[in-house]
This record gives structure tokens, C-alpha cells and sequence, in this order.
């Protein structure tokens, strides 16, 4: 009986300790406060779990925000964002604060952003973070309006493009912008078969194209600067067949014109897109990756080419899925 008596004497006693259930809506979390809180990511190396060994990056994908971007005309544009930073993580050390990150960028959130404007991000998050490498991407769609072939229509063209800021353990920063440029290729292959059925048998016949997808990834020397409508004019000026947005009939009739004077193949379009890139002297380094999606066979045609400075861009592109359009 005492023994059921005491069991009884301590659940009370541990139902009195239980914590309150509910938000305490005016709490306030003083400084004094704030000072007792657990902090584990800065806990002693005794707490690391697994091997106690430099992590090369840990960070965080995908926080989105809108930011302020430039365009060639100077003209401020107001984009949603979408961030993803990482730091290095030296052996000793059992985490970061994820949250710092996100307030470092903060304190950038008004500015307008360009690439260089990396180079201060992550000079501050260097410091905030006390690491000794950081990385952001920026990612976002950037819109330019383009005049259709032949109608004078004019509507808005999307491209998705991306900022990316690297800075290592001597502050030597880069800075790389990404762009992908959706345009048709029309197989010169198809277009001579086609071509011979009609001259030798009178058939007519359609040759085959296809939607297809390049996305330039290019190193900016370190004093240049080189605007999204810039990219976009090297990409038209090496492919021309860029995929339309508003037409009539007129314009669609010019785009197969237009297909059939620049008709190519994935070798043709990477080495086309490697000719302007190499060409304009902004460009420290770069690497191309192409992708066409074919409408003759039930898979895809794809390149991948760098211009091969040593240190830079090595031709290693592998996620063609992506490239999907």
C-alpha cells in the first residue's frame, strides 16, 4: 500500500513541473534572456557526431526575396529571387547558423544587385560566419521584350538566368553569370532528305525541328561588366533562331524561313555559341551546354563545350535533365 502511495506522490510531483501548455503571446526575450538560450551549433568539438572533418560546403538552398536588378539602359527592375549560399566548415567546428546567412544577404536586400555586388556579400558573410570560403547563386527570370518577325507585335520573352559569387581563404573573388537561350534547330539532315524526295519523286516532305536549349555559363573578367541583354545578344547573334512570342502568320512563315537559312546541328550550335563568347573580351572563361530535344528520335542530342583555360570551366556539364524545355 506505501509503495503505491509513493508512486502516486511522485506523479503529482511530475505533474506539477510539467511545462505550460500554451504560446505565451506577450513574452518578450530580453537580452538577459537570450543569454541563457542553448547553443548547439557553437557547442564544444566533444558533441561532433561522425568524423570530425572539413565540410566544403553547408549552407542553404532556395530563400527567395525580391531583389533589385539593372538593366542595359539603366532602367531598375524588380525581380523575385530565388538565393542559394554556402560556406565552408573547418574540422573542430560542429555547425553554422543557417539564420546568419539569411541576415547577412538582408543587409544587402535594398541594393541593386549586379555580380560585383556579390563580392561584398560574401566578404561580410566571410566575417559574420568567421569562414575561410563562401559561395552565393542567385537565381531569377529576366524579362526583355522582343518584336516579333514580321507583325511589329511585341511581347515579353523570359529567360532564366543566375548570378554565382565564389570568394576563397585569400578574398580572391569570381563572379559568373548564367543565362539560357531557348531557340529551334532544324536539322540540316532532314532538310536535304526532304529536299531530294521532292526533286527525285515529287513528295512533299516536312524536316524536322526541334525545340532546343543552350545555357552559357560565363566567367566576367574582374574590372567588366556584362548586362543580361548582352548575354542574350551573343546568344541571337550565333544561333538566330530564337523561339518566337507573339506571331501571325507573316511571322510564322518568316520563322521557318528563318530555319531554313540557319538550319544546324548540336555540333554547329555549340561551336556557333563558342565563336561570339570567345570573341568578347569581357568574358574571362566560359562553358556551354546544349541540348536538343528531338523529334525524330525518342532521345536527345546534347554538347558541352569550354573554352579550356587552365583553372577555369573543364566541359564537365552532366545535368541535361535540367535543360528540359
Amino acid at each position: 500500500m506505501k509503495k503505491t502511495h509513493d508512486i502516486q506522490s511522485q506523479q503529482k510531483d511530475i505533474a506539477h513541473d510539467a511545462p505550460v501548455s500554451h504560446y505565451e503571446e506577450n513574452f518578450k526575450a530580453d537580452s538577459s534572456y537570450r543569454q541563457t538560450l542553448p547553443d548547439i551549433q557553437n557547442a564544444s568539438k566533444d558533441t561532433i557526431r561522425g568524423a570530425n572533418v572539413p565540410i566544403m560546403q553547408v549552407g542553404v538552398h532556395n530563400f527567395k526575396l525580391p531583389l533589385k536588378f539593372l538593366t542595359h539602359t539603366c532602367e531598375v527592375r524588380e525581380l523575385q529571387a530565388s538565393i542559394t549560399s554556402t560556406v565552408s566548415l573547418a574540422a573542430d567546428n560542429k555547425g553554422i547558423n543557417m539564420s546568419r546567412i539569411m541576415r547577412v544577404f538582408y543587409m544587402f536586400a535594398d541594393r541593386i544587385f549586379t555580380p560585383d555586388t556579390l563580392e561584398e556579400v560574401l566578404i561580410k558573410m566571410k566575417e559574420q560566419l568567421a569562414t575561410s570560403r563562401a559561395r552565393i547563386k542567385i537565381s531569377f527570370e529576366y524579362p526583355i521584350q522582343q518584336k516579333s518577325l514580321r507583325s511589329n507585335h511585341t511581347a515579353w520573352q523570359y529567360y532564366k538566368c543566375a548570378y554565382e559569387g565564389f570568394i576563397d581563404d585569400l578574398d580572391i573573388f569570381r563572379k559568373i553569370v548564367h543565362f539560357d537561350f531557348v531557340y529551334s534547330s532544324a536539322c540540316p539532315c532532314s532538310a536535304e532528305l526532304s529536299e531530294h524526295a521532292r526533286r527525285t519523286r515529287n513528295v512533299y516532305c516536312v524536316p524536322h525541328s526541334q525545340r532546343s536549349k543552350a545555357r552559357v555559363s560565363a566567367e566576367i573578367e574582374k574590372s567588366a561588366h556584362i548586362s543580361i541583354e548582352d548575354m542574350h545578344s551573343l546568344c541571337l547573334e550565333a544561333l538566330r533562331t530564337e523561339t518566337q512570342t507573339m506571331v501571325r502568320r507573316e511571322d510564322e512563315q518568316a520563322f521557318a524561313e528563318l530555319n531554313g537559312a540557319y538550319a544546324k546541328f548540336i555540333e554547329d550550335a555549340t561551336r556557333l555559341l563558342y565563336q561570339e563568347f570567345d570573341a568578347e573580351k569581357r568574358i574571362k572563361d566560359f562553358e556551354i551546354a546544349c541540348i536538343h530535344l528531338e523529334s525524330l528520335h525518342s532521345h536527345d542530342a546534347v554538347g558541352v563545350i569550354c573554352k579550356g583555360k587552365p583553372g577555369g570551366f573543364t566541359g564537365s556539364f552532366s545535368n541535361f535533365h535540367d535543360l528540359i524545355c
